[in-house]
């Protein structure tokens, strides 16, 4: 695989690693199955580019994008804590009326960017080709939230998010407000998600109503993968895992579709997702097994 090809993985990475974090808050901190993230991503990516396409600063419209992200994740919260819809029910039902936003705000299936200013381009030194500069870029977003996250959920609010997800009846019992630590959580979530998608279509030069298709897919892929590579019950080394999750399955990917004794190809794409997350799903009880085994032995 060339130099950039594994820059390019590196890149997408990346930015899926804050659509991991998302999907770390509310499938295992809150035990919430969100699927409002295939339609949250593409719209993060449709109001960053529509802004910019109409003269918004690149930094305000990737503002914009996030916020508009948390709002999707906070209908979701409102319609299964107010409404009493069923979470998974809920999500579907926002993902849903997410693709005709989608479509309204770009007033196309599409927005090319193609010459509109990034916050790539507006950062990016002369002596520094872009393809190295958008990763070095990334990073440091990704490390910003994945501290800032680490610092939240030390706080009181964030704890109280963590024991709504872990046991609610005993969080409200202890006085927690349950369902503000949903809304709070899901907002989070998708305001992360919503992040990802306006930086996705930075970097590739527009946003497109397909750009969300199969989104929670890698999201849990990355957080299977990451939880497989670094197992841990402490909250940094969680967030920690998914980032290293989204990376190590986006290279995987671009390894298996560069490497031509394999024989596979773009549409293959699923079919390999599908592979590397059965496989990180067996991993753990394999270990177990293979352990289990050594302890007894050594045992006798």
């Amino acid at each position: 695989m060339s130099v950039f090809s594994l820059l390019g993985a590196l890149e997408i990475g990346l930015i899926f690693s804050l659509v991991a974090l998302g999907v770390l808050i509310s499938f295992r901190l809150l035990r919430f199955p969100d699927l409002t993230v295939d339609g949250s991503f593409p719209l993060g990516g449709a109001v960053c580019a529509t802004l910019i396409a109409r003269g918004w600063d690149p930094y305000c419209a990737t503002a914009v994008a996030t916020a508009a992200g948390a709002l999707a994740g906070l209908m979701t919260g409102l319609l299964n804590v107010k409404l009493k819809i069923m979470d998974l029910l809920a999500s579907i039902l926002m993902m849903i009326a997410l693709y005709s936003i989608n479509l309204r705000i770009m007033g196309g299936p599409n927005v090319p960017l193609i010459f509109e200013p990034t916050v790539f381009t507006r950062l990016q030194p002369e002596a520094l080709a872009d393809y190295v500069f958008r990763p070095l870029l990334l990073a440091v977003f990704v490390l910003a939230a994945k501290l800032l996250l680490d610092a939240f959920f030390a706080t009181q609010r964030g704890l109280a998010i963590r024991a709504t997800g872990s046991n609610p009846r005993m969080a409200r019992a202890q006085g927690v407000n349950t369902g503000a630590a949903v809304l709070l959580g899901m907002a989070l979530s998708n305001a992360l998600v919503g992040l990802a998608g306006a930086l996705f279509a930075q970097s590739q030069g527009g946003s497109d109503i397909s750009m969300g298709i199969g989104t929670i897919v890698i999201g849990l892929a990355a957080v299977i993968v990451g939880e497989s590579i670094l197992p841990s019950r402490r909250l940094a080394l969680a967030t920690l895992a998914v980032v290293l999750g989204a990376i190590v399955y986006r290279l995987f990917i671009a390894l298996a579709l560069n490497a031509d004794f394999i024989g596979l190809k773009a549409q293959d794409l699923n079919l390999v997702t599908a592979v590397l997350v059965t496989i990180a799903l067996v991993l753990p009880e394999l270990r177990k097994r293979i352990f289990g085994k050594n302890a007894a032995a050594k045992g006798n």
